[in-house]
């Protein structure tokens, strides 16, 4: 990811060369359009100064290397060194282009420190004073200001001069609104990925402090269930060996279930979080993956897949257990949302770079302050049993890991779509996951 002053250099090397090609244009238009001899050598070398640095500047940033803010400072100086050149080549103060003085001002205010936009503006001041003593107060022989250069100025035809001033006051608002608009656009698009950065890491530290809490929870916790199952199993054989009443008999089988469902609660947990933490990866068709995932699915006869042929014939390397299971998560929570005879659609496509998976169900579908916090672990709006609200959360691990994304679209009353994405190619060999916590079998 670049930083602000790699993105601000770029700018600046395209502004530079839309600027190199305005001046010789304009040189050309006023010498030969408009009949005003100009001094083309010196002008034109000291456009090729500017060029040749925007150059060799382009092929040095080309490379990773950290911008500072300094060197942005010293482009910047150059091009009102340059600037003061040409304007003292063709007309000095009286030059109605003095005005894009302020452009290299302005510009340095968005993309400098208030340090750096000072010198830069002190710096533009004295190469604009510089012009009035070369060409007012102290004028050389053979200057512009001589007789027999006099008409270059143009000061005899205020209206002419005037009409300058309005084209570069054009050219000066055209640049700046172009560059800070553009240069915004390309700050704001940094620091969305950084809050997306950063919420991709926000969402790591909480799966690696679920895994955790599951394998201590599993571990600290198998003991006494286990102790409680072993002992429930005792008293109701010892109560079916005595008679006892069939409400105690009841009752003991109830706590057993409970211990039961404990117990599978917390290998599920332990097991969700760690499923796609140290699994190896394999090579498999984006359609496999799929069947893997419906197959043994309550409602799998519910499910209408549509599935391109070209899923079945490339192959991708990725976690496959555990893209499955997040597939599968999805799957079961539009089959849990939609009507008992409705439909879920699945659909597998290839776009250009990426594979796309819809699952579409027909359900009462989401609010929008709950479809802001689907994802979010242990958020839920299913019943108690069925489910821990960490099936959406897992899903988007995974496709962290694969440089994928989640995407969900819910309407009240229409349904929910969820949209699982995940680059060509798989994950990338050199990717590495952490380890997978310890799974803790409880006794039955």
């Amino acid at each position: 990811m670049r930083d602000a002053h790699a993105i601000n250099l770029s700018w600046l090397l395209r502004l530079r060369w839309g600027a190199i090609i305005g001046q010789v244009t304009l040189i050309l238009g006023v010498h030969f359009g408009l009949g005003m001899p100009q001094r083309l050598g010196p002008l034109f070398a000291t456009i090729a100064v500017a060029a040749a640095s925007n150059a060799a500047l382009g092929l040095w940033a080309r490379r990773e290397r950290p911008i500072r803010e300094g060197l942005l400072w010293s482009v910047m100086a150059l091009d009102v060194v340059v600037l003061t050149v040409l304007l003292d080549l063709s007309g000095g103060p009286f030059n109605p282009f003095s005005a894009l003085y302020v452009v290299h001002i302005a510009l340095a205010a968005v993309v400098l420190g208030a340090g750096w936009t000072w010198a830069l503006a002190v710096l533009a001041i004295s190469c604009f004073g510089a012009l009035f003593v070369d060409h007012l107060w102290f004028p050389t022989q053979g200057s512009e200001l001589s007789s027999t250069h006099h008409p270059q100025h143009h000061i005899h035809d205020v209206r002419m001069h005037l009409e300058g001033m309005w084209a570069a006051f054009a050219m000066a608002a055209g640049f700046i609104v172009y560059f800070v608009q553009r240069v915004t656009r390309a700050l704001a698009a940094r620091e969305a990925e950084l809050v997306a950065a950063r919420a991709a890491s926000a969402r790591h530290e909480k799966l690696t402090a679920l895994a955790t809490l599951a394998a201590g929870a599993a571990h600290e916790l198998s003991t006494p269930l286990s102790t409680i199952a072993v002992v429930a199993r005792e008293l109701e054989r010892h109560l079916m060996r005595t008679g006892a009443e069939a409400s105690s008999l009841e009752d003991v089988q109830l706590i057993r279930e409970q211990v039961a469902r404990c117990r599978d609660i917390l290998t599920q947990m332990a097991t969700d979080a760690g499923a796609s933490r140290g699994e190896s990866m394999v090579t498999l068709a984006p359609a496999a993956l799929v069947e893997e995932a419906l197959e043994g699915l309550p409602g799998r006869e519910r499910v209408r897949a549509d599935v391109e042929a070209r899923a079945r014939e490339e192959r991708e390397l990725i976690p496959a257990h555990a893209f499955a299971r997040a597939i599968r998560g999805v799957v079961k929570n539009a089959l849990q949302a939609s009507a008992p005879d409705a439909q879920v659609r699945l659909a597998l496509a290839r776009e250009p770079e990426a594979w796309r998976l819809t699952v579409e169900d027909s359900g009462a579908g989401m609010p929008a302050e709950v479809l802001a916090r689907a994802g979010e672990p242990f958020f839920t709006t299913k019943a108690p049993g069925e489910g821990m609200g960490l099936g959406l959360f897992l899903t988007r691990a995974v496709l962290d890991q694969l440089g994928g994304r989640l995407v969900l679209h819910s309407t009240p009353g229409q349904g929910t779509t969820v949209v699982l994405t995940w680059p060509a190619g798989g994950l990338r060999q050199s990717a590495t996951l952490p380890p997978e916590p310890s799974r803790v079998q409880l006794a039955p």
